[in-house]
């Protein structure tokens, strides 16, 4: 038992340093040796858990996407129950997140979207299995929302939070670029003040 709990405790260490770096430097900036030497793990203990470094890429994107699934949960718990005002908290939450960290490291999904895609299939097909979960979640809110009245109707759930996730992903790349949360509150402010509710 305490074996296997050292083998788990192993694995996550290397799956948390590898987030922390990913996300800080990049896939491509970042290599096995600087992984298992911030994680104090030997090199040759990488391969009993992960077969490449593109693996390694699959299951730190589905690491990241569990703990953010976990996040989301607690913040819907803690937060408002009406279906809009959850989901703004949670972005709210978000921000405040952001604002605390000294990187503006963004968001590891559109991080690894813009460098992975084309290069590998893996990490593609693992991001749109992820960013499928979130919508499927925030749909489910939306149309909550709709049905209460407290979002528009003319557009779909989906179209409302397709537009959202775009947004929502290019305020992060902003909010890189000038190291400042303003970009993602602003597109926060603008989609729950304004777009999402009725006409």
């Amino acid at each position: 038992m305490d074996k296997i709990h050292t083998l788990n405790d192993t694995r996550a260490t290397l799956l948390e340093t590898g987030l922390k770096l990913f996300a800080e430097q990049g896939y491509n900036g970042t290599g096995i040796k600087e992984i298992v030497d911030a994680a104090g793990v030997p090199k040759g203990s990488f391969y009993n858990y992960f077969k490449s470094k593109e693996d390694f890429g699959g299951e730190v994107i589905s690491y990241y996407a569990d703990g953010f699934a976990d996040k989301w949960s607690t913040y819907f718990a803690e937060g408002p129950e009406p279906p809009l005002a959850a989901l703004r908290y949670t972005y709210e939450r978000m921000i405040t997140y952001h604002e605390q960290c000294e990187v503006k490291a963004g968001c590891l999904l559109g991080n690894f979207a813009a460098e992975m895609s084309e290069s590998s299939e893996l990490c593609r097909l693992t991001l749109q299995e992820v960013v499928s979960g979130w919508r499927k979640r925030f749909v489910g809110y939306l149309r909550r929302a709709q049905a209460d009245g407290s979002v528009r109707t003319d557009l779909s759930a989906e179209q409302l939070a397709d537009f959202f996730w775009n947004a929502w992903e290019g305020a992060l790349l902003r909010m890189k670029i000038e190291r400042s949360t303003t970009p993602v509150r602003a597109c926060v402010d603008l989609m729950f003040d304004y777009f999402f509710l009725p006409q």
